[in-house]
């Protein structure tokens, strides 16, 4: 099994659960290669340097059987952008604080390692969102995990944010920014702007305005299938475009399409991880606060 590691650069106080990775790895035989950045992290904050099959560079395709993200959902969120077309499925151990897509916590390495080792796993298909901008060179690298999204720049004023689906005209968002996030970034930034929670097999996307001026412009939850066009006007000539929190800069004017891109992203999940114990456990849905304020 050839096991690729990508992690986060902020977890100096981490060594101990990430040396018991390696030595389970080691233990069950697998092939380690470790993504070059985390490597040097490894060795020369952390002191150090486990053997590894080989080191991981962006400018080379990956030939590995799994990929393991180790830090919190943003890590996540660059391992899947790190792997971008290629069909290699991503386990999310959680060194982080809410742990959304990174859902494996310490105590359960050990044995989804063990399971995944027996291919006792399963994977799901998250879509992802695809950006257009007429850059071809750009927009090959223009995917998004959780959301697009679109924000005003350096100025109070707000944006107005003109939207089409499918060529017809929907509204004009007056609005700090708009969010157009798939069913895995339902929990994400969407959420945070009172938008709705998508289970991750919805064919859905969804608008959320972002401090829209109006009151009554609610998220909108629209079907996958439909291209999204944006025309954004700004007092200050530019704004701003995160995916997944990767942000450029972008002249007033510049014509934005978004649509369900061709390829998914491959998520592991262990058997008895369902996306409704997540929802109970990192959110606390349904829980009754009552029920702790009264002992």
């Amino acid at each position: 099994m050839k096991v690729g590691i990508f992690g986060s650069e902020y977890q100096v106080g981490k060594l101990s659960l990430i040396r018991h990775l390696f030595e389970k790895l080691y233990a069950l035989e697998a092939k380690v290669y470790v993504d070059i950045t985390f490597y040097t992290f490894l060795a020369e904050q952390l002191q150090y340097a486990p053997p590894v099959e080989g080191l991981l560079t962006e400018t080379e395709p990956l030939d590995l059987d799994i990929a393991l993200s180790v830090g919190g959902d943003g890590t996540f969120l660059r391992t899947a952008a790190r792997i971008n077309k290629q069909r290699i499925p991503i386990l999310g151990i959680n060194t982080g604080r809410l742990g959304f897509l990174a859902d494996i916590n310490s105590s359960e390495i050990e044995n989804t390692l063990e399971e995944i080792s027996k291919n006792y796993f399963k994977t799901e298909e998250r879509s992802l969102l695809h950006l257009h901008t007429g850059n071809e060179a750009a927009d090959n690298h223009s995917y998004a995990l959780n959301e697009i999204a679109i924000m005003k720049r350096d100025s109070s004023s707000m944006i107005t944010i003109h939207t089409f689906l499918d060529e017809k005209y929907l509204t004009s968002y007056q609005s700090d920014g708009l969010v157009v996030a798939t069913p895995t970034g339902s929990t994400a930034y969407s959420l945070s702007v009172n938008g709705p929670i998508l289970v991750p097999q919805s064919r859905s996307f969804v608008l959320s305005p972002i401090a829209p001026h109006s009151l009554n412009v609610r998220p909108l939850v629209i079907p996958d299938s439909i291209d999204i066009r944006l025309q954004v006007e700004s007092r200050s000539d530019t704004f701003l475009v995160a995916l997944d929190g990767r942000s450029e800069v972008y002249s007033a004017g510049t014509e934005l399409r978004i649509s369900r891109a061709e390829h998914t992203t491959q998520v592991i999940k262990r058997h008895n991880h369902t996306f409704y114990e997540t929802l109970r456990e990192k959110l606390m849905w349904g829980a009754d606060v009552r029920k702790h304020t009264s002992q």
